[in-house]
């Protein structure tokens, strides 16, 4: 079956974002201290739905027949688009965890010896990894063909990207003050501003 190639696609990209990506920044954020926490139950209870939205509703489409009800049919070219925008999501991921380093944090806490970042990706966008997130939600639907699977993502992240955004921008200006508003001047939230 066609669709099979791209939940494999999705189901492999997944795994190298669990463990080659996500996996080593939890680790090193476990060694870190935390000088402020600032996350509220709101941004739990955003992090729980859109951890199902992202990968337990997918996983189960994937792996039992209880979502099936839900499929529709797309053409290859689709999913093969999909597919690019999942790549584009995961290298940008990869790219964004790295240049962050040992700065990331899963939640909105300020880490001792936190720095402001804006090296690499970070150069031109503020938040590269939500730009990763936004890709890989508008990819799924390219390849998991199923009405539930596929915008599971799309609809849990988009409450927790525009609820949680101005809050994280608010605690780095309490943090970095003037520097972090340059840089915003010069910097999109997830797409790179144009220079004027």
């Amino acid at each position: 079956m066609n669709s099979d190639i791209f939940q494999i696609i999705f189901l492999v990209g997944y795994l190298f974002y669990l463990f080659g990506i996500y996996g080593r920044s939890t680790r090193r954020y476990r060694k870190s201290q935390v000088a402020a926490m600032h996350s509220r139950p709101l941004d739990i209870t955003l992090d729980m739905v859109t951890f199902a939205g992202w990968q337990i509703i997918p996983l189960v489409y994937i792996f039992s027949p209880w979502l099936d009800f839900a499929d529709y049919n797309l053409p290859s070219w689709a999913g093969w688009i999909g597919s690019l925008m999942y790549i584009g999501a995961l290298t940008l991921l990869w790219r964004a965890y790295a240049d962050l380093g040992s700065n990331w944090s899963p939640k909105i806490d300020v880490l001792v010896g936190q720095a402001l970042v804006t090296r690499g990706v970070y150069k031109t966008i503020r938040h590269p990894i939500y730009a990763g997130m936004w890709l890989w939600a508008i990819a799924t639907p390219l390849l998991l063909h199923n009405w539930i699977a596929g915008f599971a993502f799309l609809i849990t992240f988009t409450p927790l990207y525009f609820i949680r955004v101005p809050q994280e921008e608010q605690v780095l200006l309490e943090k970095f003050g003037r520097d972090y508003g340059e840089y915003m001047l010069h910097t999109g939230r997830v797409i790179p501003r144009l220079q004027q």
